[in-house]
């Protein structure tokens, strides 16, 4: 036998997978806020210097750069057409905004005025305006923060008091090209990879017991192969083996009974024919009925046993039957021998239907009468079972009515007898082996014919139980259609 994986150690390798997949994710996603966290203070404090340099007339620094407007501009800009000036975005949204600086005295106030023109969108600077922060150079850090944020790159024009209009260029601080790469979604995806493998594995792996285990739960009923397949986990492997060698053995000792059983009847045949020959050159008439009624008393109790193991044996395959067109065959049987066995039909199923705009009443319709029920069941062990059934009716009651019962899951099959004396009681100990009624001297059999009726139900799936009916006892005999 090849050794598969065990679960123990997949499992081990499987969480560290997941632990480190959690790691990389992890480290991205905080990687990617730092990066973006300095890039958001980069910008802010470039807000700063920009400030500054537009309150004391000095150089900003290398990476920004700002130049004064032309006459020509400065006209237009002072009218707040900031979309007309040469090399703005065309179509254009234009932000304004005005930062009042500190003021040396109470008379001394100076206005910081802009105007941000962008081709996608207004920037949402109400939460600029309405900051608590007291320092006008933190205002205008917290708007160059909130280009950076949007990863866009508008034109800047600002006016500090009554100073020249200037245009402003700091794209490469907060422009979309020098933002980082924000690594939040990949680092998500990742994540959310290793976990739906884990989960995969971890699905396939419990699908190999559960599929395993259906296969078990339903081998009386539908059949199954004299041994199944070692494949799977150590584990799984480990309870394939134990299963095969289970079935082999139960397999082995039901075969000894049958065979021994089967060399008892047929070694009680030879001593059984000599005794028919000697009772019959009995001159005693009386004697020698009794004889050949123990004799076949003897032989028919040898049959009826190797009937109920091969019951047991379950040898035959079960394929897919219309359990309609088998009780009325077998019903029919009974009837053509004159035997008091009928069928009771179901009532029709009536379909209401729906309301119409020129019929003021519902339409209604049946289904055919001819519904036939299929199942995959054992056709000779299933017939077997609904006779002795309807026998055991005939023997202890004074007809039989056989009825069909199904959902969508269950067939059952109810067989009704008249003027039982029975009680359910009474019946359900006759289930047991080689248990007969208080008539039994009346009746023939050999006390089997229940047990090997349970011995059939369980094989499919289903129960014999019993019930009191209108006019007698009620045996109802489920198995499972599908």
């Amino acid at each position: 036998m090849s050794r598969g994986l065990s679960l123990r150690r997949v499992g081990g390798v499987w969480v560290a997978l997941a632990f480190l997949a959690g790691i990389a994710s992890a480290t991205l996603w905080l990687g990617s806020v730092r990066a973006w966290d300095r890039h958001l203070s980069q910008a802010y404090a470039a807000g700063f210097t920009v400030y500054e340099a537009l309150r004391l007339g000095v150089p900003p620094g290398d990476q920004i750069s700002i130049a004064p407007l032309s006459r020509e501009d400065t006209a237009t800009a002072t009218m707040g057409d900031f979309t007309r000036l040469p090399d703005t975005p065309k179509p254009g949204y234009v932000t304004n905004m005005s930062i009042l600086t500190r003021p040396a005295s109470p008379t001394d106030r100076a206005v910081l005025t802009l105007g941000i023109v962008s081709d996608e969108l207004v920037y949402p600077i109400s939460d600029i305006v309405a900051s608590s922060d007291p320092i006008p150079a933190g205002r205008f850090g917290q708007l160059t923060r909130l280009l950076a944020t949007y990863c866009s790159e508008p034109v800047i024009f600002a006016r500090f008091a009554d100073k020249p209009w200037q245009r402003i260029d700091g794209t490469d601080i907060w422009g979309c090209n020098t933002a980082p790469a924000d690594l939040r979604v990949p680092a998500a995806i990742a994540a959310i990879i290793a976990l739906a493998a884990l989960l995969t594995h971890v699905g396939n792996t419990t699908s190999s017991f559960e599929n395993f285990a259906q296969a078990l739960r339903v081998r009386r009923r539908v059949g199954g192969p004299e041994s199944y397949d070692i494949e799977g986990p150590t584990e799984l492997r480990s309870i394939v083996a134990a299963v095969n060698s289970y079935l082999e053995a139960e397999r082995a000792q039901l075969a000894q009974r049958a065979m021994v059983l089967s060399g008892v009847s047929h070694d009680l045949g030879t001593p059984a024919t000599r005794l028919r020959l000697r009772a019959a050159l009995i001159p005693d008439a009386a004697l020698r009925g009794k004889l050949e009624a123990d004799i076949d008393q003897m032989t028919g109790m040898i049959e009826s046993v190797l009937t109920y193991t091969r019951s047991e044996i379950n040898a035959e395959e079960p394929r897919q039957l219309s359990l309609t067109s088998l009780i009325e065959a077998l019903v029919a049987d009974y009837q053509d021998t004159g035997s008091p066995v009928s069928i009771r039909h179901q009532d029709p199923v009536v379909i209401e239907g729906g309301a119409s705009v020129f019929m003021s009443r519902r339409g209604h319709s049946q289904m055919p009468d001819e519904r036939r029920v299929l199942v995959t069941a054992r056709p000779i062990s299933l017939q077997r079972a609904i006779a002795n059934l309807i026998d055991n009716a005939l023997k202890y009651g004074r007809r039989a009515m056989v009825e069909l019962q199904t959902d969508a899951e269950t067939a059952t099959i109810i067989v009704e007898d008249e003027g039982s004396d029975y009680s359910v009681a009474d019946i359900e100990r006759m289930m047991a082996p080689f248990e007969r009624g208080e008539n039994a001297v009346n009746v023939g059999g050999f006390g089997l014919g229940l047990t090997i009726v349970a011995t059939v139900a369980n094989q499919h799936g289903g129960t014999l139980r019993f019930e009191t009916g209108a006019k007698g006892l009620r045996a109802l005999f489920s198995i499972q259609r599908t």
